[in-house]
């Protein structure tokens, strides 16, 4: 309706209108997702602070050596002892910079978020990236994450005749879509649908009422008629017949059931299911082979919930739950002690997304669960789930690399910077021929190979998480 937003990309189904464009350049989204990227790879991630804290104590520690060094060969070292004082603090300093150690954790993450905006992995927040790294339970919502969003009619189940009756089929589909005609709900889009697909003409409603989660009423030739949840036609008083023996089979396959009645009379089911995503069973496999308990939050009922997982391997279910319930069922995986993300697209799973210890959006799902998400996935392809984790893996993985090098090359090199080679060469005679460039006559580090090393380490770290780009995820 007039004054509502219009996002790029969004489609028209039906009639015309105008729009005028509020936002471009660096408002729009694109200008938006680099803004993001590029925050995410200037933010500290946690290892990234302790990293500073420890450079805050190792610093001023090693400035203490250097010192500690100089005076001790000043005082006790060789001819001319000024000489090899000043060396040796020079080389302390030099070869102890914490150049490697700074650049450990900025330069991976850097190159992990590049990466991951390569393969449509957007991080919206970068201690995120850590955090994913520990996860071990992944609560995945079904429609329209597991399943494609765009459910199809499937059986159509007349009250008055068996499956076969063809004509009585038909009635129940024509009038079930003139009773949903205009409506946005997908149920009833894809009702509406299945009616054109056959050549039925509906016939005109007269004043439509919407029941949301329940149903819709109207009048279908002067007569009232409701469609919806057969539940919900039980508590108007509608005696359902034989019918709610189809129901149950038909929810034991994973579908969704809705009734509708005529004149205060059952008419018939039609059955409607969403079909599962291509690569649904493939990522699953995927997450458990990761080690990851995979379960499932769907607000749908439970034996079509059900259903789905026995075929995608699921260990566990929670069903039939409203929005604040997905997130108290998050609440009570984090309660057992696990680490859990969150997989969802529409705005009932924006609460479970904001109350996970990582949430993870669909990228063609709702602006409000990309809003709660800490990753979003611009595709719609399960399988970035396991890629946004594993990039997380590897990620985590070249920072400790980094900083293991880091704090490796200090602590084997200081020591030697400092001359305690000095009395090694002194107990052999002096330092072997070979070796003078290195060590001098003495045993004393030349400076000059202390500031290479120095440069080494700095680019081996940087090297080390250039190996991101190549990642495979």
């Amino acid at each position: 309706r007039p004054g509502l937003p219009v996002y790029a990309a969004t489609l028209n189904g039906t009639g015309f209108f105008q729009f005028r464009a509020t936002r471009v350049g660096a408002d729009t989204a694109l200008a938006q997702i680099i803004r993001l990227v590029e925050e995410a790879q200037g933010a500290k991630v946690p290892i990234q602070r302790l990293a500073d804290r420890v450079a805050a104590v190792f610093v001023p520690a090693v400035g203490a050596v250097a010192l500690a060094a100089a005076l001790f060969w000043l005082f006790l070292g060789p001819e001319p002892a000024l000489t090899y004082a000043v060396l040796t603090l020079v080389a302390v300093l030099i070869i102890a910079c914490p150049c490697a150690l700074g650049l450990a954790t900025p330069t991976a993450l850097i190159v992990g978020a590049g990466r991951g905006a390569e393969r449509g992995i957007l991080l919206r927040s970068a201690p995120a990236l850590e955090i994913a790294h520990r996860v071990d339970t992944i609560a995945l919502d079904k429609t329209g994450t597991l399943t494609a969003g765009h459910p199809v009619v499937t059986d159509i189940i007349p009250a008055a005749a068996g499956p076969a009756d063809t004509d009585g089929a038909a009635a129940v589909l024509r009038q079930a879509a003139a009773l949903e005609q205009g409506s946005e709900h997908p149920l009833g889009k894809a009702i509406v649908a299945a009616a054109a697909a056959k050549g039925l003409t509906p016939a005109t409603a007269a004043d439509f009422q919407a029941w949301p989660g329940r149903g819709v009423a109207a009048r279908l030739d002067d007569k009232p008629a409701l469609l919806g949840r057969p539940a919900w036609l039980t508590e108007q008083g509608i005696a359902l017949g034989g019918l709610p023996a189809a129901v149950d089979n038909l929810t034991a396959a994973g579908k969704t059931a809705v009734a509708l009645a005529v004149d205060g009379k059952a008419a018939g089911v039609i059955a409607l299911a969403d079909a599962l995503k291509p690569e649904a069973a493939a990522a699953v496999a995927q997450l458990r082979g990761m080690g990851l308990t995979v379960t499932m939050l769907t607000g749908d009922n439970r034996r079509a919930a059900q259903f789905i997982a026995d075929q995608l391997g699921i260990d566990r279910v929670d069903a039939e739950l409203l929005p604040g319930d997905k997130a108290a069922a998050i609440g009570r995986l984090q309660a057992e002690g696990r680490t859990v993300a969150m997989v969802g697209d529409g705005i009932n799973d924006a609460p479970a997304l904001a109350a996970a210890d990582v949430g993870l959006a669909m990228g063609g799902g709702a602006d409000a669960a990309m809003a709660a998400a800490d990753i979003t996935l611009m595709g719609s392809d399960l399988r970035g789930i396991a890629a946004a984790l594993a990039l997380s893996r590897r990620t985590l993985r070249t920072i400790k690399q980094n900083l293991f090098w880091a704090f490796f090359y200090n602590t084997l090199l200081i020591p030697v910077a400092a001359g305690a080679l000095y009395p090694l060469f002194a107990t052999v005679g002096g330092v072997p021929a070979g070796l003078e460039f290195f060590f001098g006559d003495q045993g004393f580090l030349n400076p000059v190979l202390a500031a290479l090393a120095m440069a080494f380490s700095s680019v081996t770290v940087v090297s080390n998480s250039l190996r991101l780009k190549r990642a495979a995820v």
